[in-house]
C-alpha cells in the first residue's frame, strides 16, 4: 500500500536520517516491566550494542549477551562498564547458545534474522521453568490494520526523531549500526507458529513497525 509519493518518501528519508532514533530501545523499558524485579541468569539474543543487556544487568545475577555480528559485539564490549555482570560473545543463536537454563530470555529485532520455528524451540528449551521470554520483532505488513499502524507511525516517527534529538541533526547511535533485513513473516503467520510452540504466548501489534511476544514457561 503506497501512502506517500516517491518525492515525499525521499524527503522523509532525509529528515529521518538527520534525526535518527532507535525504535528498539523505545521498547526496552516496556520489556523490563514484563520481568521480575530480580532474577538469576538472563540471555539477550541479538544483543547488538548491548543497551538492553546493560539494563538487564541491573536486575540479574548475570547476563549472557550474544550476537552473530563481531563488529557490533566489539562495540558493545567497549561500552560496558567494568564490574557489570554481562558477558558478550559472538554466537550462532540456533547452533551454539550458551548453556542455560535462563530465568529470562530477551530477543529484540533479531528473530526475523533466524529460522523462526527453530529459534522459538531453542528459546523454549533454554528457558527455566517459571522463566519469561520477551520478544520484540518485526513482521511484514499484510492486513488493513498493519497498514493503518504503519501510516500512523510515519508522522509519529518523525516527531519522535525531532524530540529525541532536541531539534538538532545527529549521527546515528551505535545501536543503529548493526546489520538489518526486512521481515518475511506476517503477524498472522507469527501468531499461528508461536502459539503452537509456546501455548499461552501473548502477542500484540505495536507502533513503529514492531510486535511483541511474552511467554511464561510453566
Amino acid at each position: 500500500m503506497k501512502i506517500l509519493s516517491p518525492r515525499a518518501l525521499r524527503a522523509l528519508g532525509r529528515f529521518n536520517a538527520a534525526y535518527p532514533w532507535d525504535h528498539n530501545a523505545h521498547y526496552h523499558r516496556w520489556i523490563l516491566r514484563q520481568l521480575p524485579r530480580r532474577f538469576g541468569l538472563a540471555l539477550d539474543v541479538g544483543s547488538g550494542s548491548g543497551d538492553l543487556a546493560r539494563l538487564l544487568s541491573g536486575r540479574a545475577d548475570a547476563v549472557q549477551a550474544v550476537d552473530s555480528d563481531p563488529v557490533i559485539t566489539a562495540q558493545a564490549q567497549k561500552l560496558i562498564a567494568s564490574g557489570l555482570p554481562v558477558t558478550f560473545s559472538v554466537t550462532d543463536a540456533i547452533a551454539d547458545l550458551p548453556a542455560g537454563p535462563y530465568d529470562v530470555i530477551t530477543c529484540v529485532a533479531t528473530i526475523h534474522h533466524l529460522p523462526f520455528t527453530q529459534a522459538l524451540i531453542r528459546f523454549r528449551r533454554h528457558l527455566a521453568p517459571g522463566g519469561t521470554l520477551v520478544i520484540v520483532g518485526l513482521c511484514r505488513a499484510e492486513t488493513t490494520v498493519d497498514h493503518l499502524l504503519g501510516a500512523v507511525a510515519i508522522p509519529a516517527n518523525a516527531a519522535m526523531g525531532w524530540l529525541k534529538n532536541k531539534g538538532r541533526p545527529s549521527p546515528r547511535p551505535v545501536s543503529m549500526t548493526a546489520p538489518t533485513r526486512s521481515a518475511d513473516m506476517t503477524f498472522n503467520e507469527i501468531i499461528r507458529e508461536a502459539r503452537d510452540i509456546l501455548p499461552g504466548a501473548r502477542l500484540r501489534r505495536r507502533l513503529f513497525w514492531r510486535y511483541t511476544l511474552v511467554w511464561n514457561k510453566p
